[in-house]
């Protein structure tokens, strides 16, 4: 085990050298503590943290969720999912729901989902009644084309505006369209409805941060597909339709809402550059079916968890070679199709892939991460029928208030069992560290140092007489605060998290818990329990990156 130094980081420059200078020695098994080394005879791993410059920078609506619009009807695996979770059927009245969107102040929420490219807008153009949908066994996702009907947008935007959500809403992007013998659809987009449903959206004064174009048709689609060069002439069209309902600032264009395909993206990207689209979304659900019996061990895997790294730097590298001012967002990613897997994906063990995909996406400059759903099916942040939170309704919350837009690069030198993510702390001093312990056996004393202090040096000072140590006592008064997060009973595949030892759950009248953290001497090492997740504030962590 590779020694380490535990260090805060006050922001003393010789104190950041000191921590460089103590590490090159690490050659021995000793690690340093910063209160008495030789009598804990603590030894440990390290994270080392590069606070010169950010590597990545995300939103501060970083953390998203989905509405969807399927209804009570929609059944995977012989099991009935969803209730009345969807977009048309909400109980907006909870309190409990309007609670857990007004804790994030602001909540990014994208309605969107599968049916969106079968919904048409009840704004009176399009000649027929305003239905919704109804069950077709032989209809594409086994559904009839539904109406949004403008009475309930109206309902939907006074929660919206209630709550201090930030919307962005998914359009049908398959009207006008007509069926090629190869299973795709072609020709061009018929925007008409599409126009009118945003003009009466203008009209109204609500407000909308993004219109998205169509779900899950790049690449090899699912359900249908359309070609990269006829989408990208139908996002200029939505660019223009948007450019003439808005006077002034205007939402974001955003496409196409689908699986990452390196090839249809590039094109995608090369021809509406440099600033017909603002966003590129894509979706993940890399663990496979709901009904997978392997899913825990899938998400307990580092190896399996690995596997889209490759996916956020492929996208990276598009968006960077093209020269264009889109920036990537995750725009649906419930892991598991099919509304996932009750007790896997709505329970504790989930929160170690959630947790870690925010992380390994910020690093590669993904600007927003909405998670399925909200609420709906079996990967919801809250429960479908109750609201009450789910685990990763927490985990996400505590990201949203702990986790700056700033990101940091992160190395763990022990176990690959061990996930470490540091960002700018928001609206606060210092760093946060994220830590994830995927493994059930060994509890991990984690020491914290910092990448390239000895390239800082007091102004009056030589940079050769900069090792010195300072007096143990000077660092005894640094404190951070820590929220470790554990499943209730042990149990991974509990709906109950414990933060601190202490079980979350609503209060009166709904009232999403205080989360607190625990006060720790800044010279300990942080403890990372066995299939346990650690947040940690450290405020006197020197990070040029972060003023």
């Amino acid at each position: 085990m590779a020694a380490g130094l535990l260090l805060p980081q006050a922001a003393r420059l010789c104190f950041c050298v000191w921590a460089v200078a103590v590490l090159s020695l690490a050659g021995s098994s000793a690690a340093v503590n910063g209160t008495s080394a030789g009598a804990a005879g603590a030894v440990g791993e390290a994270v080392v943290v590069d606070a010169r410059a950010a590597v990545a920078e995300t939103d501060s609506a970083f953390v998203c969720a989905t509405l969807d619009w399927w209804p009570p009807e929609k059944c995977d695996y012989g099991t009935c999912a969803w209730g009345r979770a969807g977009l048309l059927n909400l109980d907006l009245s909870s309190k409990i729901l309007q609670n857990a969107v007004k804790a994030f102040s602001p909540l990014r929420l994208r309605l969107g989902g599968s049916l969106q490219d079968l919904v048409v807008y009840g704004t009176g153009d399009t000649g027929a009644p305003c239905s919704p949908f109804t069950k077709n066994t032989s209809a594409m996702f086994g559904f009839t084309q539904g109406c949004l009907p403008m009475h309930r947008w109206d309902e939907l935007n006074a929660f919206f505006q209630k709550s201090g959500a930030q919307i962005v809403f998914g359009l049908n992007a398959l009207n006008g369209r007509v069926p090629m013998p190869d299973g795709s659809m072609g020709g061009p987009w018929d925007y008409t409805n599409a126009a009118s449903f945003i003009h009466y959206t203008v009209s109204k004064g609500y407000d909308i941060y993004g219109w998205e174009l169509g779900n899950e048709l790049s690449g090899s689609g699912v359900g249908t597909r359309v070609g990269a060069d006829q989408y990208a002439a139908d996002v200029i069209n939505l660019n223009q339709v948007v450019d003439k309902a808005y006077q002034g600032s205007k939402p974001l264009v955003i496409a196409p809402g689908g699986f990452f395909d390196a090839g249809w993206f590039t094109e995608l990207v090369a021809k509406t550059k440099p600033n017909q689209m603002d966003v590129i979304t894509h979706h993940i659900y890399n663990l496979g079916p709901g009904v997978d019996t392997h899913l825990v061990e899938k998400i307990l895997n580092p190896s399996y968890l690995d596997n889209m790294v490759s996916t956020f730097s492929n996208l990276q590298g598009i968006l960077k070679s093209a020269g264009t001012s889109t920036t990537a967002w995750v725009g649906e990613a419930g892991g598991a199709y099919n509304s996932g897997h009750h007790l896997v994906t709505d329970a504790f063990v989930f929160s170690f892939w959630y947790l870690d995909q925010l992380g390994m996406s910020a690093k590669y400059d993904t600007k927003s991460y909405c998670r399925q759903t909200l609420v709906g099916g079996n990967y919801g942040l809250l429960n479908t029928t109750t609201f009450e939170p789910n685990p990763d309704y927490y985990s996400a919350l505590l990201w949203h208030r702990l986790m700056g837009t700033k990101v940091l690069s992160t190395t763990f030198n022990g176990t690959n069992k061990i996930r470490a993510y540091t960002h700018c702390a928001k609206d606060s001093q210092g760093i946060t560290l994220l830590l994830i312990n995927l493994s059930g056996n060994n509890t991990n004393h984690i020491y914290v140092t910092s990448e390239g202090a000895q390239e800082v040096t007091h102004p009056h000072v030589a940079k050769e007489h900069t090792r010195s140590i300072p007096k143990l006592g000077e660092t005894a008064g640094l404190t951070r605060q820590e929220y470790h997060l554990t499943a209730k009973d042990g149990n991974l595949q509990s709906q109950h998290m414990l933060l601190n030892g202490n079980v979350l759950a609503t209060g009166a009248n709904g009232a999403i818990p205080k989360l607190e953290p625990v006060q720790v001497e800044g010279t300990e090492p942080i403890t990372v329990a066995p299939y346990s997740i650690v947040f940690a504030h450290i405020p006197g962590f020197y990070a040029p990156a972060c003023r």
